[in-house]
């Protein structure tokens, strides 16, 4: 009869060790769906806010305008512009300016705003490089004034000027802070 009694006490173990083993692998299973469900929830998130990338720039750029006092000791943020060729007014036959043009800007955050206008930027400025002659780009002044207009004019592409209620152009201050040249050839 002992014998009996050993199997009888054998099988009553088997079905506890099987129900705690399938509690194991329940919560095994509930884990990995449980993360993969926030994986794929952040993922979509992610997705998302890639969208309003844009829009968070701009809003993030107007915000931040009023702390660029406090980062006035900030290292500078440099974008370096592909070169620009161009046939200037015609004073003594065909003459050509290449430029290669660097833009300093108020803060890193500006880069996506520039970025997502380069077309019309580029447009612009081979519009305004190509109606200058090669004697008013020749003296120092002349490369200065060229430098000024050249900020305005990326500057109304990123933030359009505005009109007050007299009906006055107001121009934004702009994220371009200065032009530089890193080349300037006319022949």
């Amino acid at each position: 009869m002992a014998k009996d009694a050993k199997p009888a006490a054998e099988g009553a173990e088997a079905p506890k060790k099987s129900k705690k083993l399938l509690i194991i692998i329940l919560a095994v299973v509930l884990v990995v769906v449980l993360a993969g469900g926030g994986a794929a929830f952040m993922l979509m998130k992610k997705g998302d806010h890639a969208e309003d990338d844009e829009e968070a720039a701009e809003e993030t750029v107007k915000s931040k305008k009023k702390d660029k006092k406090k980062d006035a000791h900030a290292a500078p943020v440099f974008v370096n512009l592909d070169p620009f060729t161009v046939n200037l007014i015609p004073e003594t036959g065909d003459q050509y300016l290449q430029v290669v043009l660097s833009l300093e800007l108020d803060e890193a955050l500006s880069e996506p705003l520039l970025k997502a206008q380069m077309p019309k930027i580029r447009n612009n400025i081979t519009l305004l490089l190509s109606a200058k002659k090669a004697s008013e780009l020749l003296p120092k002044e002349g490369k200065e004034h060229l430098a000024e207009g050249l900020k305005d004019e990326i500057n109304s592409v990123i933030e359009p000027p505005k009109k007050n209620k007299k009906g006055e152009l107001i121009m934004p201050e702009g994220p371009v802070k200065s032009v530089l040249f890193t080349s300037f050839i006319i022949q």
